[in-house]
Order: C-alpha cells, then structure tokens, then sequence
C-alpha cells in the first residue's frame, strides 16, 4: 500500500473495518419510504429489507440504477436494509421512517455504526453556492468519546430539490466550505480541539488538496486546549478576509474558551500559513458591571463575525447569559491584537450557535436562531425563528419557521444553521434532531430549507 498524500476520499475506508462490499453513502428516509444512494461496483443490484428485528430479510426489487426507494412502508417504524450485487453486498443500514422538516440531504440512524470509526450522528452543516451554480452542503460524524474525524459533502444541481454523494474528507470536523476568488476552500479542525487546517477543491468538492496546518491544536478530551470553531460565514472587511475561532476545551474549567478571529490579506495565498495571523486568545473575564452576574467560567463560543453599522468589525459570541450575547470588537489595522469587549447586546436566542449575516439589499442583518420562549430552558432547540436588525442592538422577530413545542424538547432540535442570501430568498441547511433522534442535541438528520421572498415576509 502507498502512503497518503491526500484529504478527500469517495469513500474513507478506515483499515480492518466493515464498510461493505457496497458502499451505501446517502439515506434519506421520508413517513413511508426510505430512498437510499451507493456507489458503483457495477452490474445489476438486488435489494433487501426488513422490519428490525424481524428474521428474515424480504427482496424489495431489482435495480441497474444506484439509487432504491423502499415504499409503502409503516410509518415510524425502523427498517434495515442493504443491497447486493456480484461484487458483493453491502453493510446493513438503518433508518426510520416518518415525517421530518425541510429536504432530507442525509440521515443517520443513532443506532447505525457505519461511522462509528468517527461519529454516531451527524453535525456541522455548512452551505455554499459553487461558481458553477450547483450547491453544495457538508456535515460531519459527532459523538462523546469517538474520534469526530470525518465530513461528508453532498451536491445539488436542481436548486436543492434532490442531493447526491460526492465525496469524503478526513481528517474533517467543525469544516466550513467557502468561496474565495472564485475557488472552493474548506477551513475546518481535524478533530475535536485538534489543528486547525485549510484545503481547496478545483472539482467542485471531489477532491481536495493536501490540507496545510494553520494553527497546532490538542486533543482536549482530557482537558488540553486546542482549537475550537464552528462553521461561521468569513468576510472581508479593511483588505482582508476574516473568521472566527476560539482556543480551549469544555474539560478546561480555567477558563473554556478564549475568543479568537484569524485574517489573512484579500489577495494572498491562503493555502501558505504564512499568510494567516491570530488575535490572541482573550478570556472571559467581568470587564464591566453588566457582566458581573455572569459565572466564571463562562460560555464564550461559536462567535459570528459581523460588520457593525459604522464599519467595525465584530466578533459576535453565543454567551453564557441568557438573553445576551457578547460583542467583542477587532482591530482590523492590529489584525494580531486581542479583541476587546465592545458591548452586550440583548438576543434572545444565545444558547445554540447562530450566525449573522448582513443583506445590502434591505439594509438589515438576518439570523436564524433557536428563539428563547417564556417557560422554555436554556438549552431548548425547539423554535426555529427569522430574525433581524437594523442596528445590532434590537432585534425583532420575522417569521417562525418550525415550531416543534408540541414534541418532547429533550428529542427534537433545529440547530447551528447555515444560510446563504440566494436572491429573493434565503437557503439554509440544519442540523436536525426529530423522529427518533437520540437526543435534541445528537441530530439524525441534515435538512436543507428554503424562505421565499424573505425581505417581505413578516411573522
């Protein structure tokens, strides 16, 4: 065997471990069928089915193709599955059927070990319309104590109706896909608090380069700090191009996490280390009285970088008070120099990370957000809610988009949502825990959604 010289697989095949002769590498299951994608060991497929846990497996149909609906299936009930050919068979999979939200991208059942090498649910969704017109969304494989090492990419060429496989990249987690001079770059960690990394893709994600190490980070697991981000918009702003990160753990109770932004100059080499530089790490700390019912340590993280109305730039923190979150300003002619705290700003929506985008069309910022209710806790991911501003100081509610307060808030969440301004309407892909889910927080779901005409809709 040869040495790796790569990060992007079609698929990942870790060594001594089972992923079938046939790789089974999208699911997608709807109330009474379940739709399933593999890649090509060519010929003719058999595919079977079964109730879990039933004895016997049932042929469902034959097939050229590399795509199978299951249907008329019971609803809410769980299913395995696999498919055959001469080249073999693959794993048996899992999937449940019933209603969801949005369009499935992909599914995971959080009993299904085909990722357990890296992840048992799936995370981190991030969005972007390639040059090309496609789109393409990625997420990646999430669970305690597992490696959190592998992203997925899927595209779309009919305006996100229907998504197919494209590729894998590993070591991948926390990825955000983006578009730079008009070439696709992913800027993600290689595991949890591990090195921060940056590659680029002139296939429209098929392949990627070799990434390169931008920042060395840890393991954090056993309470080492390393690199810590989320997949966040970046901007230019002053001549370069801006993104957001922290430094710590969530073992490290010293001070978890530290604010960072990273920026390199518009026109230089982003895949050259060189070319990129840090704020140094600011830690949480009661910089003035409004802060001083806040405990330390505190929740700073998954900031959002933001340009304020007067031309600042801003770090924008999901925070530890609820009903808050923290505002941190950089110096964009210091791009090394340690953010400072700026103001608190009221935003009912804190406690799951969000992102802040501006439109130059209506003059107003846009977030979709884990609205905060009356009787609601902290973490409840329950009411998915369009929200804007015109000032960054009050925010005001535009339309609920989901509201799932029926269900039990501890297994249903829509989360970490990223989104795009795609002319009169707004796009977005989530992380989605409902039907099944292990938890709110362990999502089974990536689900892509689309707000029409959003600059004139109204709540």
């Amino acid at each position: 065997m040869r040495g790796v010289d790569t990060w992007s697989y079609a698929p990942y095949r870790p060594f001594l471990y089972n992923v079938g002769d046939i790789y089974i590498c999208r699911i997608a299951p709807a109330e009474r069928s379940i739709r399933f994608e593999w890649l090509s060991a060519g010929g003719s497929y058999s595919v079977f089915y079964r109730i879990r846990g039933n004895e016997e497996f049932l042929l469902c149909g034959t097939t050229d193709c590399c795509e199978y609906d299951i249907e008329n299936l019971i609803p809410e009930t769980d299913y395995e599955f696999f498919v055959e050919s001469k080249a073999g068979k693959s794993r048996v999979r899992l999937a449940r059927t019933g209603n969801t939200v949005g369009t499935v991208v992909n599914y995971l059942h959080p009993d299904d070990d085909a990722y357990a090498f890296s992840g048992r649910y799936l995370c981190s969704p991030s969005l972007v319309r390639h040059p090309d017109g496609y789109l393409l969304a990625s997420m990646d494989l999430f669970a305690d104590k597992h490696p959190q090492n592998l992203t997925l990419i899927y595209r779309s060429d009919d305006e996100g109706k229907t998504w197919h496989y494209v590729s894998e990249l590993m070591p991948c987690f926390w990825g955000k896909m983006f578009i730079h001079k008009g070439e696709l770059y992913m800027l993600a960690c290689s595991t949890e608090y591990g090195d921060l990394l940056i590659g680029k893709s002139v296939d429209g994600g098929k392949t990627f380069s070799t990434p390169v190490t931008l920042l060395r980070g840890a393991n954090g697991k056993n309470g080492s700090s390393g690199v810590h981000k989320n997949p966040q918009n970046l901007i230019y702003h002053g001549g370069r191009l801006w993104a957001t990160l922290e430094w710590g753990a969530w073992a490290n109770r010293e001070y978890c996490h530290a604010a960072m932004m990273m920026s390199c100059g518009e026109n230089a080499d982003l895949l050259d280390p060189a070319s990129w530089v840090f704020t140094e790490p600011r830690i949480f700390e009661h910089f003035v009285p409004e802060l001083e019912d806040v405990k330390i340590p505190a929740m700073t993280i998954e900031g959002t970088p933001v340009i304020s109305p007067d031309g600042k730039l801003f770090n924008i923190m999901r925070f530890g008070k609820r009903g808050y979150a923290l505002c941190y300003e950089a110096d964009v002619t210091e791009p090394e120099k340690m953010l400072s705290y700026s103001y608190l700003m009221r935003f009912p929506a804190n406690f799951s990370k969000f992102m802040i985008k501006y439109d130059a069309v209506s003059g107003k910022y846009y977030s979709i957000v884990c609205r905060l209710y009356e009787g609601c806790s902290d973490s409840a991911r329950n009411l998915q809610t369009l929200m804007s501003s015109r000032d960054l100081v009050e925010w005001r509610d535009e339309r609920v988009l989901y509201d799932l307060r029926g269900y039990n808030r501890n297994l249903v969440g829509l989360q970490y949502v990223d989104f795009e301004f795609d002319r009169e309407d707004i796009i977005y892909l989530c992380r989605t825990a409902i039907n099944g889910a292990h938890s709110f927080h362990d999502s089974n779901y990536s689900t892509f959604h689309r707000i029409k005409n959003f600059r004139n809709i109204s709540k």
